[in-house]
């Protein structure tokens, strides 16, 4: 049986204008200011640079523009048109039940492709037809560090399915070896060992590269675990010869695509967002000025409205004209509000952080960099966490100590010996000096790098100490091994 009730019921749903402000509140500045261009693009009543004479133009933001009697908005039939005059266009661009998707995508510079370039140098072999296709097919199996990663058998399988050519196994590594013989020297190796031996072999040929051959043929799991001993004893050499070898080796690209992929990858340029100077020992933090553009409202468009209300017979065109007008007038002078919003919340984030962390930035010394959260300075500034972390995550400040990302001056907190609350970037950097100054021919292991750490007032973990390790990029002590 099926009934009808009234059920009450309370939800918070971001507005529009919420969403469309914290997108502008996350973009850097070089994406905002293209996000100014297209909207002043799309919205011809939103004009850049000063207003020309202010004196004809009353305030955009004035009741004049919104106010129904003066543009005469009594004479609009509302169900004529299918929509509110008081309901402008922006109202409508955003969806809060559908998914606040950005578009990620980035401009690809022109220029000739790894692949393009290794079937270049391939034209200059003599090769059967047959072959040729194969060695076509090789090189687009490359991947951008310059290596086959699938097994020939699959690679044969897949000429016959999708070529029509019936290979077998010797007769493709016959072609493979042609392949190995292209530049960057290493390319179309199937692992590390053969990338680095075919590196080898074609280096000019000394007693240093016979034995880097040697090595890299008969023992390479030795050397990759850099037993040292084992490699004395097996090849009866003395340590200066096995210095010689491995730095031999050394000099080998281990990536041989890399060098030439680059090329093609878009070059990330850092514009500060914010700058911090010092001044006579005190902080002086200042905003990116294309974060604050000049923005006005259209004098042509306020005309128009004019025109209308002077008008003594509205025709139904110039109705459709005064809604559309309305429409981005309300769009534009959101937009300029958003702007001096965003400019705001900006700068007010920016200062906690840095009045937060004030011993840093006057010091440049990472160790005082003071535990904080994303939780700290929303409740500082008495705004959202997501707020905070917009700002923080695609920003960047221009300090003494050169251009950081804001998200870096965060950090978690542990508790020392004395029981204060240190940053772990703190114990991070004392970690990376005392990795530094270690002896290479025996490096520190986890355990005792905790002990040091212990020591030095840091009750940390072995397991705490490992994490901190591979961040910094450290590899375990017997990988950290030299001679």
């Amino acid at each position: 049986m099926l009934k009808q009730h009234l059920q009450f019921k309370l939800s918070q749903k971001l507005s529009p204008q919420q969403i469309q402000l914290m997108k502008l509140i996350q973009l850097p500045t070089q994406a905002f200011e293209q996000r100014i261009k297209q909207e002043i693009e799309e919205n011809p009543a939103l004009e850049h640079g000063k207003e020309q004479d202010p004196t004809d133009f009353d305030d955009p933001y004035s009741d004049e523009i919104n106010d129904n009697e003066h543009i005469g908005a009594e004479d609009i039939n509302v169900d004529d048109y299918l929509s509110d005059d008081e309901i402008p266009e922006y109202r409508l661009r955003s969806n809060n039940y559908s998914s606040d998707d950005e578009d990620k995508s980035i401009p690809y510079a022109s220029g000739t492709s790894f692949t393009q370039q290794l079937t270049n140098q391939l034209n200059t072999f003599r090769l059967e037809e047959q072959d040729y296709l194969i060695a076509k097919f090789l090189i687009g199996s490359i991947d951008d560090s310059g290596y086959i990663r699938r097994p020939l058998l699959d690679i044969i399988d897949d000429l016959a399915f999708t070529q029509n050519i019936f290979t077998d196994l010797e007769t493709t590594q016959n072609v493979l070896t042609v392949v190995q013989e292209l530049d960057p020297p290493g390319v179309g190796a199937r692992d590390l060992q053969e990338c680095l031996l075919i590196q080898l072999k074609r280096k000019i040929q000394t007693p240093h590269t016979a034995l880097a051959v040697q090595i890299i043929e008969k023992s390479f799991e030795q050397f990759s675990k850099k037993h040292y001993d084992r490699l004395l004893k097996k090849f009866n050499i003395t340590e200066e010869q096995l210095k010689d070898a491995m730095s031999e080796i050394e000099r080998l690209n281990p990536k041989p695509g890399s060098a030439f992929s680059n090329n093609l990858q878009s070059v990330e340029h850092v514009v500060p967002d914010f700058t911090i100077k010092i001044e006579e020992g005190e902080l002086e933090l200042t905003l990116n000025g294309r974060n604050a553009p000049e923005l006005h409202v259209s004098k042509s468009y306020n005309d128009m409205l004019q025109g209308y209300k002077a008008a003594k017979d509205k025709s139904k065109a110039q109705k459709d004209a005064v809604l559309f007008i309305k429409q981005k007038l309300d769009a534009a002078k959101w937009f300029i509000e958003a702007i001096k919003q965003r400019q705001q919340t900006l700068f007010v984030t920016m200062s906690a952080i840095m009045h937060y962390q004030k011993d840093y930035f006057l010091s440049g010394d990472e160790e005082q960099l003071r535990p904080m959260i994303l939780k700290d300075i929303a409740d500082e500034i008495e705004m959202d966490v997501s707020t905070v972390s917009r700002v923080a995550n695609s920003k960047y400040v221009n300090t003494p100590y050169g251009t950081k990302l804001i998200k870096e001056f965060f950090s978690e907190s542990m508790t020392n010996d004395q029981g204060e609350e240190v940053s772990t970037r703190e114990i991070k950097s004392i970690l990376k000096t005392v990795i530094a100054e270690e002896d290479k021919k025996k490096p520190l292991t986890d355990e005792k790098l905790a002990n040091i750490l212990k020591e030095k007032g840091y009750p940390i973990a072995r397991r705490t100490v490992a994490k901190y390790r591979e961040q910094l990029d450290f590899p375990v002590a017997r990988l950290r091994k030299e001679i």
